[in-house]
């Protein structure tokens, strides 16, 4: 059996959207299906459509480039019906229009089985910008039609039926081969280090425990609480709303702009962190419930964490934190307490999440289709 997994962006090894998207490819493998990834490559200005390691199409660079990896989808088509595959999973990209649903159809008339994920939904409340909210005015039109040719769409909501398709619940899945738990506990008495990891965008709230952390501060306390940053600012606005924060208050010594980090530099942060601190502002983007990667990749490392979505894994879960889906600032002085009453090891924790793999995940997909 195969299954073509297909992206319409990049693919990075650092990138948390590429190291899930590895995970899933090397789950669906891991349940007996060879599973190639394509995806697009801008190295050299030079735009290509690429199978794994093996360049399907070069679309050329300048304006020809960037509107032919826009528009020319008859090549994925080609090779699933050419290479006999017998999935193809779907991350969408909020693209539906005549070429893409050109695509589906010819693969759905090949009799090929096709599933799409919307790693988050409701996503129209995400579109703020002028050049996004024509790009999401397009998808609208289309995605209706797009849904037509689906078997399933995934998704990681609660919602039964998404554009008239019935939809397949995931949970976000681990790879535990690829997150090592935390090694060791370290001696929180006089100090606590929070970690959060993310590409930041503004439903991320970071905004909300930087600012608990300056009301805290300004108490002079005399237990130190540290917040290391792993992740880069998506867009001005968010660097807005944090950057000013740390200067206005002399927070520099206790909030640490690590930018990106992965690997063996991420695993050593790790072990000197206490509490990871999930998505505090998920409210803002108009969502309620949600399974988030960041929440799994914590429990799977070992440490509790905090966050203000309802997530179904984690809501009884005696090492998570819920934080009001407000705009209120962290009370730092809980976290505090939070932490301290814990009383588990990071193998608990780790163990308490092993049926969330994405193998498991994965598992369901390839049922749901019966291929």
């Amino acid at each position: 059996m195969k299954a073509l997994f297909l992206i319409f962006h990049g693919f990075q090894e650092a990138n948390g959207i590429s190291k899930k998207i590895r995970y899933q490819v090397h789950a669906l493998e891991a349940n007996g299906m060879e599973t190639h990834l394509c995806y697009l490559s801008d190295e050299y200005r030079i735009k290509r459509r690429m199978i794994d390691q093996d360049v399907l199409v070069n679309y050329g660079t300048g304006l020809k480039g960037k509107l032919y990896k826009r528009l020319e989808f008859n090549s994925i088509a080609r090779y699933a019906i050419k290479n006999h595959i017998n999935l193809v999973y779907i991350r969408t990209d909020h693209n539906a229009n005549p070429f893409t649903i050109n695509l589906v159809k010819k693969i759905k008339k090949a009799g090929i089985h096709i599933v799409m994920e919307i790693p988050t939904y409701p996503y129209d409340q995400e579109y703020t910008s002028f050049f996004m909210k024509v790009q999401l005015f397009i998808d609208k039109c289309f995605r209706q039609q797009f849904a037509k040719y689906l078997d399933k769409i995934i998704t990681f909501s609660n919602y039964t039926s998404i554009f008239g398709i019935s939809t397949l619940q995931l949970s976000n899945g681990i790879d535990f081969d690829e997150i090592p738990v935390k090694q060791k506990v370290n001696d929180t008495t006089q100090q606590i280090h929070l970690i959060g990891v993310a590409e930041i965008h503004y439903w991320h709230g970071y905004d909300r425990l930087l600012q608990g952390l300056a009301e805290y501060y300004a108490t002079n306390p005399h237990y130190n609480v540290y917040f290391h940053i792993v992740g880069e600012f998506t867009a001005q606005r968010e660097r807005e709303e944090c950057i000013p924060i740390i200067k206005n208050n002399h927070l520099e010594p206790f909030v640490i702009l690590h930018g990106q980090l992965h690997g063996a530099s991420l695993d050593i942060l790790f072990e000197r962190c206490d509490l990871g601190v999930g998505s505090l502002g998920r409210h803002r983007s108009g969502i309620t419930n949600i399974k988030t990667l960041k929440n799994r990749e914590y429990a799977a490392r070992g440490i509790p964490f905090i966050y203000s979505e309802i997530d179904e894994d984690f809501e009884t879960m005696p090492y998570i934190m819920k934080i009001p889906a407000n705009e209120s600032s962290v009370d730092i002085q809980q976290v505090i307490n939070f932490h301290n009453k814990i009383d588990l090891t990071p193998t608990k924790i780790r163990e308490s999440i092993k049926q969330l793999s994405w193998k498991e995940q994965m598992k369901k997909v390839i049922t749901s289709i019966k291929i």
